[in-house]
């Protein structure tokens, strides 16, 4: 039974944080009382190989829902195929002052600028040591605000070093908008030179465990498409294992006059959706499959993560779409997907 439609209109009654709280602590209740081993399995997919690793099915949790790994044996009830936690940083950080989510309820959107708030990498590698889930687990690593761009490879070198051992792939998050300069990053010499340095790091890393540890890189929508030929031609240059497309959009375009669109932050939901397709499909042609497209942004529907396939990518992620469409939004792409 789908109940999602009958909570809906109660939790948006709340502002969007609260009910973030909320259903994070909700999810946390339900899986220690044993209340989701109820809920219904997803369909039976064909399992995917990408960044040699298998996947039990393509539809992952996107970065950011659950930033400390506080909930990772909840959400894995929910069926994912995989789940992104994070964004962390090295340090424990407040992010930006409330409010600071915002829905977009009239085009299905929303509208954050949280600044990378977490309890810190220690804090989330304590969580997901005591989470049960062995599936697939993405580690999503940052700044913290006020290391200077300049020195911003050193917060990533921590982050990556602490949490190589449990994450099965890591990725580099070096494009929200909400904290200042980080985009500067995906610059063609900046970003070459973190890509170097964290490549040879991942290569000392995996002598020292015995283990390798995929990179993937997490890129903007907002990239003309001679920024997004640099950047995949980086990524084949310094053997990045995948990429991600994409982050939230600075753009207000496809929402100007609704409330709350003026807001600052990035956008994320259905108007990010074309946005996001196009960089895949830009990638995707430049890569020519040298390496994966994990696709995400706007998927609220079978229709659009079918669409996200069909542009290139190899798998996709959710996280505005539970927002606005529910759990069950996971097991309609899975039944799609196939």
């Amino acid at each position: 039974m789908n109940i999602y439609p009958l909570a809906k209109p109660l939790l948006f009654q709340f502002d969007a944080e609260s009910t973030h709280d909320f259903t994070l602590k909700s999810l946390k209740l339900a899986e220690k009382t044993g209340l989701l081993s109820i809920y219904p399995v997803p369909p039976a997919c064909q399992p995917r190989q990408v960044m040699g690793i298998t996947f039990p099915n393509p539809v992952g949790l996107a970065a950011g829902l659950d930033k400390n790994g506080a909930v990772i044996d909840g959400l894995a009830a929910l069926g994912f195929g995989f789940i992104e936690v994070g964004t962390v940083t090295p340090r424990p950080q407040p992010g930006n002052p409330k409010p600071r989510l915002f829905r977009v309820k009239e085009a299905q959107g929303i509208v954050n600028r949280f600044g990378f708030n977490n309890l810190g990498v220690d804090n989330l590698i304590e969580n997901v040591k005591a989470a049960k889930y062995k599936g697939v687990l993405g580690i999503n690593i940052g700044k913290n605000f006020d290391t200077p761009i300049e020195n911003a490879v050193d917060d990533y070198l921590i982050c990556m070093r602490k949490v190589y051992e449990y994450a099965s792939y890591i990725t580099v998050n070096i494009s929200s908008p909400n904290t200042k300069n980080l985009r500067v990053l995906q610059e063609k010499e900046a970003l070459s030179h973190l890509l170097a340095t964290l490549k040879l790091e991942q290569t000392n890393l995996a002598n020292q465990h015995g283990k390798y540890v995929p990179i993937a890189l997490k890129i903007a929508p907002d990239l003309e498409c001679e920024q997004v030929s640099e950047i995949a031609d980086l990524l084949m240059e310094h053997e990045i294992d995948a990429v991600i497309a994409t982050n939230t959009t600075l753009s207000r375009e496809m929402v100007q006059g609704m409330k709350n669109a003026d807001e600052t932050g990035g956008l994320s939901g259905a108007p990010v959706r074309v946005k996001s397709t196009l960089v895949i499909q830009q990638l995707s042609q430049r890569l020519q499959s040298a390496l994966p497209i994990i696709g995400v942004g706007g998927i609220l529907s079978s229709a659009d993560a079918v669409e996200k396939i069909a542009a290139g990518a190899d798998l996709v992620q959710v996280y505005s779409g539970l927002i606005y469409k529910g759990p069950k939004l996971v097991h309609d792409i899975c039944r799609t997907l196939g």
